[in-house]
């Protein structure tokens, strides 16, 4: 993993090939590694926490495309990254509520879950819904909320966790 760079965001580059740049090392959103795939931050941090897990088989489009045992493995590291959003964000936010998990794959052709942190500050029309919403009613500042140097401590904070998950499911 390569440290993040403002300038890294600066580029579409990445984003044209998420899970490419993610297994050559210049994807700047990745936190960890993971058994199945890339735990990475998400590019908006409206939501604080949001990450998403990204498959490390480049052609994969949903998660049947894998064989049984590969899609439990990504499954897993879905719920690792799931348990390790949600201790930070509960010990970053008082108004932590839960973490969403979603796969979808609707809009970008290729396997990844949705890590959503939800919060009780969220707008009532809203809060009961899939994140989501919070773009399709265009309530999201991309400017305000874009990921940057301002999102540091929450980027160590999450793979300090990410790695404390991996020791706990290792058994050490």
């Amino acid at each position: 993993m390569s440290d993040f760079r403002t300038d890294d965001l600066c580029t579409d580059d990445f984003r044209a090939d998420r899970v490419g740049t993610a297994l050559a090392g210049t994807n700047p959103t990745v936190l960890r590694r993971l058994d199945a795939g890339f735990a990475v931050i998400g590019d908006v941090q409206h939501l604080p926490g949001y990450c998403v897990l990204i498959s490390d088989t480049p052609g994969v489009d949903q998660l049947t495309d894998l064989s049984t045992d590969q899609q439990l493995v990504f499954l897993e590291d879905m719920a690792l990254l799931g348990r390790a959003v949600a201790a930070v964000c509960a010990r970053r936010d008082p108004q932590f509520r839960r973490i969403n998990l979603e796969i979808q794959g609707n809009t970008d052709a290729f396997l990844h879950a949705h890590v959503t942190p939800r919060y009780e500050w969220e707008p009532d029309d809203i809060v009961g819904w899939p994140a989501a919403l919070h773009h399709w009613t265009r309530r999201v500042d991309q400017d305000k909320h874009e990921l940057g140097p301002q999102h540091d401590d929450l980027r160590s904070e999450l793979g300090q966790e990410i790695d404390e998950q991996q020791r706990l499911r290792a058994g050490l």
